[in-house]
This record gives C-alpha cells, structure tokens and sequence, in this order.
C-alpha cells in the first residue's frame, strides 16, 4: 500500500487520510486499520513521548505483527505525520462574534487557537519538521490562517510569510513552556520556587559593572510584573501584528470612488 505512484506525488497512507484510497487488498475487511495505527502511536506518544514510537512498539500495541503495519505505512517517519495531522485535529470554529472581526482579531485568535493545542499535545513538538505540510488537518489550519487576511490587500506570498512568521512563535513559545514543565516535573520544584532561585543565582552572578543591563532588569517588576501567564506570547504576537498592520494599511485596495477620483 505505501507507495508513490500517483498524481498527487503523497505516500499511500496520506492518500488514505485525504480519502483517496480505499483499504488494502481484497477480501474480508481486515481488523487492522490505519486509523487505528495512528490511534495507537498518539496514544503512546502521549504517554510516554514520542522516542517510544516504533513501528515494533505501535505493533504489540495493538497484538500484530510489525510487517502488518507496513502495508500501511512505509515508515515511522510517515506515521509521525500521520499522528501531527491526528494531534492538531481541524481549526475549532469561530465564535458568533467573529463575524465583525478584522485581520487583527481573526488571526490572534488562529494563534492562541494553534498554542491551545500543542499545549495540551506537547509530543506534537517532539516531532522535527521535515515538509511543509500536505495533511487534512494541517492544511485546514494554513488555510484559516490565509483566509484570516482576506481583503487586507497584501500579496499571498506575504500572506504565506506571515503564517509560517507567527507559527514559529506558536511552537517555540509552546516548545519553552514544554521544556519547562518537564523540567518541574522532573525536580519536583514548583514554578514559583525555581523562577525565585534563578533571580537569586541571577543576582549572585551578576552586578552594574560587569552586567549593567541584567542588573537594571533585576531592578524592575520582569520577574513580578502583572503575572499574566501568557504575557510573553501575548507581547511577541501583538508585536508581529503590529509590524504587519501598516504593511497591510498600504497594500489595501482602494475603494472605487477613491480610484475614480484618482483617475
């Protein structure tokens, strides 16, 4: 079943997930399903991370051989893409309010969306980033998030930049907050505990003559400001949002009595 011998140039298995292709073979419908694969290697992915995939390992999961995975998926590499397009899932839907929403609005609300979800699937980003993607669900988010700018005048090529510009603040902020709940849960100290003892090293380490700028921040309120917990993500996208706007101000189509009059 895993081959590339049609049109779409996609592995078997992801012809599959986009309704391509049937099931394998001929004969009674087998027990065994790619589905169920992918159900069983996020299942393990969530438990245990995602080194524990394997295609051995996702085969005594569910009772069968390993060679019966492959007539379903080619390799493991295919099957962690199979198990990000599952993780993701589709776009949630837009609130009533969204109707009256701008570009602004509609593509925060694609990004906490996107944030929301790799938070609560952390193995997600365990998972390197070897394509672009070509999944159902991956491409239906690329797709909110290029629809999200519709009308803003900007050129789809800006508009690509920009969704692959704020995905990569989604995945590293949500990557730094994985690492570092792995690593309270790993020494047992509470986020309160290791954030005090690290402006203590700080403030051990450090003075106005040798570090004069770190020794200003220890001063101000950056350790306990607002205690928004997700200031950070906040001000980095609101910061992007900002440099986009008058881009978009100055690519937005005139209205049609402003280009008569200009005629």
């Amino acid at each position: 079943m895993a081959d590339e011998d049609s049109a779409t140039g996609l592995p078997a298995s992801l012809e599959v997930a986009w309704g391509l292709r049937e099931r394998p073979g001929k004969g009674p419908r087998p027990t065994l399903t790619l589905p169920k694969i992918v159900e069983a290697a996020v299942t393990l992915a969530a438990a245990e991370g995602v080194d524990a995939v394997s295609m051995g390992r996702v085969a005594k999961e569910l009772g069968v051989s390993t060679m019966s995975l492959y007539r379903y998926v080619a390799a493991k590499e295919e099957l962690y893409v199979l198990m990000s397009d599952a993780g993701v899932g589709t776009p949630p839907p837009l609130p009533p309010e969204a109707a009256g929403w701008g570009w602004r609005e509609l593509l925060t609300n694609w990004a906490y969306a996107q944030r929301a979800v790799l938070m609560a699937n952390s193995w997600i980003l365990r998972i390197p980033i070897t394509a672009a993607p070509v999944s159902p669900n991956q491409l239906a988010w690329m797709d909110r998030g290029l629809a999200s700018m519709a009308g803003t005048g900007l050129k789809e090529s800006e508009k690509l930049s920009t969704i692959i510009l704020i995905g990569g603040l989604v995945r590293n902020e949500a990557t730094m907050a994985a690492d570092m709940i792995d690593a309270i849960v790993k020494s047992g100290v509470a986020p309160e505990q290791a954030l005090g003892q690290y402006v203590r090293t700080l403030r051990l380490m450090t003075g106005p003559d040798s570090h004069p700028a770190v020794t200003r921040l220890l001063a101000s309120d950056a350790f306990s400001g607002s205690g928004e917990p997700d200031f950070q993500f906040r001000f980095g996208l609101d910061r992007i949002l900002d440099g986009l706007a008058p881009l978009a101000a100055g690519r937005r189509p005139s209205s049609p009595s402003t280009s008569e009059g200009q005629q």
